[in-house]
């Protein structure tokens, strides 16, 4: 019995990382990708939609019958960790009630700058794909789902280029309440990593479901020292 209810658990929760990974998938699909029965994976999805973790909406497939595409509630989001909030939601009310918004854009912008310098003296002087394999690390430590792909070279001469995909937003509560925080994340990377180009690919805040950052090495450029000021 212990470990029907295991196994049952624990295809619920792979149920829920995968549509939070991949933003919506049909019953089928689901079935395929955690190799168990479409009847099985039925029954999760309906006591998941019991719990308010999912929901689902009816598109129409061809001549035949709507289908189900299941996505992720705010409630199944919540299920993620997520540090952050409680803090960084109190300190926002309350700077923006006693200093106005752009001071505390100021005030954002200076704490942004911190985190990039831990995350450079945390990366060290590595190559780059010890440093960004490092700070996938440190970003799922911190409530991040983050994800590290290497893509194919251009030509034999490119640099590598690799792409730091993010599934799961530590700070989506404050994100949603104030969106300028999500707008010194990508100052935040390129100042964590100087020697490099970094462009935003994706972005939650637009609807998609990941953010997603391009990494590249500067023609020329090899891995700044880190900074030695005491913390």
């Amino acid at each position: 019995m212990t470990r029907a209810t295991t196994q049952h658990s624990s295809t619920k929760g792979d149920i829920l990382q995968y549509l939070l990974k991949y933003g919506q998938a049909k019953a089928q699909t689901l079935a395929e990708a955690l190799k168990i029965s479409p009847q099985a994976i039925r029954r999760h999805l309906k006591d998941l939609e019991g719990e308010n973790l999912i929901q689902h909406r009816s598109v129409q497939a061809g001549m035949g019958r709507p289908q189900h595409v299941y996505e992720l509630t705010s409630a199944g989001r919540e299920r993620f960790p997520n540090h952050y909030d409680e803090f960084a939601v109190s300190l926002l009310d309350t700077l923006a009630e006693t200093v106005g918004q752009d001071e505390m854009g100021k005030v954002l912008g200076k704490q942004w700058k911190r985190k990039a310098e831990f995350y450079r003296q945390k990366l060290g002087r590595a190559p780059l794909r010890e440093r960004v394999e490092h700070l996938v690390e440190l970003r799922r430590v911190e409530g991040y789902m983050a994800e590290l792909m290497e893509l194919e070279a251009e030509d034999d001469n490119a640099k590598p280029r690799f792409v730091v995909a993010e599934y799961n937003c530590a700070i989506s509560n404050v994100a949603e309440s104030f969106p300028s925080v999500c707008g010194h994340e990508l100052d935040m990377f390129t100042r964590a990593l100087p020697d490099c180009h970094v462009r935003r690919t994706h972005w939650m805040i637009n609807g998609e479901n990941r953010c997603g950052y391009l990494i590249q090495l500067k023609e020329g450029d090899e891995p700044s020292p880190p900074s030695h000021r005491s913390q």
